[in-house]
């Protein structure tokens, strides 16, 4: 409460502050004061700024610049590493020692961030390893479920112009696993996956959709539970690198989209008046992939 109202304070004669107003700080503490822009000079609303105390190692401060690109946050005396990013700029990086007393407004210039590197042209398919299938969803009254798929496969196959691109995956609908073996048995009954019937859950990408910075869309359908619909991914690609035993070549991105139950012909509302205890109308999945780029003795990805 005391640090909001500091900073409420604050804002409201913010050229004052600039020009060295002392601000109403609690005795003894410091404080980080910074004005955010963008390579124009225009203030940067909503970047993220993260101050971690360097002996510690600890987060002590963490939040967004304001509408004019402001960010103030009281700290103990001491030395920390500030960190400021934004999406499609080059992350602020630096470390500032605060004292007693009223900090100085200082000015963070973000730059352009450099271009990803767009994957090499071809096949690459998934390394299970090193990439993870999970979902969250709310159970009806309680907290939230965490879960995975440990069985899929899957690939990319990248073309000269990205947007004509095409992914597929398929996951083994049994490989489900959250944790409580009671849960997932039920989970894989006809209640809910009917695997039995249904083993495979089945995404094919219809089109990469470019979304500025390393912000993509993956538009594509999902089959699950014998029904398909369309999906939009929102996928942040974060790069390609040689890595691995072997040096491969390999990217990496992290893919979210949210599913709704009922979409699936799995009615959560006709359970619930069954007296079956089920998880809610909505989950959130996550695809947290890494991909290596095809040998020539390395079977294709399934279409």
């Amino acid at each position: 409460m005391a640090l909001a109202l500091l900073r409420r304070r604050w804002l409201k004669s913010t050229p004052a502050a600039a020009a060295g107003l002392a601000l109403p700080l609690p005795a003894g503490a410091g404080a980080v004061a910074r004005e955010v822009v963008d390579p124009m000079g225009s203030p940067l609303a909503a970047a993220d700024v993260t101050v971690t105390a360097l002996d510690t190692h600890r987060v002590a401060a963490r939040g967004t610049t304001d509408p004019y690109g402001y960010f103030l946050a009281t700290l103990p005396p001491g030395r920390y590493s500030l960190l400021i990013s934004a999406e499609g700029l080059r992350p602020h990086r630096e470390t500032i020692e605060t004292g007693p007393g009223t900090p100085a407004t200082e000015r963070v210039w973000l730059q352009p961030a450099e271009a990803l590197q767009l994957p090499t042209p071809g096949t690459w398919l998934f390394d299970p390893p090193h990439t993870a299938i999970r979902f969250i969803a709310k159970h009806v009254g309680m907290a939230h479920v965490h879960g995975r798929f440990e069985r899929f496969e899957g690939g990319i196959r990248i073309a000269p112009d990205m947007t004509d691109s095409r992914v597929h995956v398929r996951i083994d609908a049994s490989s489900i696993t959250t944790g409580n073996s009671t849960r997932d048995n039920h989970l894989r009954s006809a209640d809910f996956l009917d695997v039995e019937r249904f083993p495979h859950i089945d995404f094919t990408s219809a089109r990469f959709a470019y979304r500025g910075g390393s912000k993509w869309t993956l538009q594509g359908s999902l089959t699950m539970h014998g029904v398909s619909r369309s999906v939009a991914l929102d996928t942040t690609y974060l790069g390609t690198v040689n890595g691995g035993y072997g040096q491969e070549l390999r990217c990496a991105a992290l893919a979210t989209a949210e599913l709704h139950r009922e979409d699936y012909t799995l009615n959560w509302r006709s359970m619930l008046a069954r007296g079956i205890a089920v998880v809610g109308p909505t989950v959130q999945l996550e695809l947290d992939v890494q991909a290596m780029y095809r040998t020539h003795d390395t079977p294709t990805p399934p279409e």
